[in-house]
């Protein structure tokens, strides 16, 4: 898997970048390479990079989040050391951006810097079985709001079509035509699709590339998913 130096998520509420961006983190660091993960989501208080700043804190990982995250604060600021991702050319950044165009605000002050890099890749999280982005019409909608909030197109989509604990291979493999489709009215490539990784494994010689999740502490809803017993790379 290519990775650019700047990797960005960002998709509709639930959708399920933070997941896929710290599981992403987690990978080029145990690939050996200095990773940094930014956390500006300063509208969803609910599911933060924070919530897994110990795991990756032992994988290596350096987190940078916003002050007061995963506290009362109502909207909570961007830390200024963020400009860190994008000013310092060793290491590679993992930008955690907030759901829809109102959470895309927060990366228009970083995109001039993005683009005049150009090392990028951004990277469109969909998932149809979310109730605002169920057609692949709908989900191009959300694409373009969050493009036009923050001033800087998407490169990729990401299949994480997944219904929570009730998710089987046939959930993701069911969602493929609708991936297809919204791959041809985007203009924009499948980089891959991902699962849980009891899931994960039930796909192996049916889909591809697969990535394996090892879901964040407050999505642990399957026995199997709890903090320490699996690698988070699968």
């Amino acid at each position: 898997m290519e990775h650019k130096r700047l990797t960005l998520f960002a998709g509709h509420y639930g959708s399920g970048k933070t997941n896929i961006a710290v599981n992403y983190a987690i990978k080029m660091a145990g690939e050996g390479k200095q990773v940094c993960i930014a956390d500006l989501d300063i509208v969803n208080p609910y599911f933060r990079t924070a919530d897994s700043e110990k795991v990756l804190r032992d994988a290596g990982v350096t987190l940078i989040c916003p002050q007061f995250a995963n506290s009362n604060v109502d909207l909570p600021a961007l830390p200024a050391e963020a400009y860190r991702l994008v000013e310092d050319k060793s290491i590679y950044g993992v930008m955690d951006i907030g759901g829809d165009d109102r959470g895309a605000y927060a990366l228009g002050r970083y995109v001039p810097a993005i683009k005049a890099e150009n090392d990028y890749r951004m990277v469109f999280v969909a998932n149809c079985y979310r109730p605002l982005t169920k057609t692949p019409e709908e989900a191009l909608e959300v694409m373009k709001e969050i493009e036009a909030a923050c001033g800087l197109c998407f490169t990729d989509i990401i299949n994480n079509a997944n219904l929570g604990p009730e998710t089987t291979p046939e959930t993701v493999l069911d969602s493929v035509s609708y991936m297809e489709t919204l791959s041809k009215i985007s203009g924009l490539p499948v980089f891959a699709h991902t699962a849980a990784i009891p899931v994960a494994a039930g796909l192996a010689g049916k889909l591809t590339p697969v990535i394996p999740l090892q879901l964040q502490e407050k999505y642990f809803d399957l026995p199997t998913q709890k903090p320490g017993n699996r690698p988070l790379w699968g």
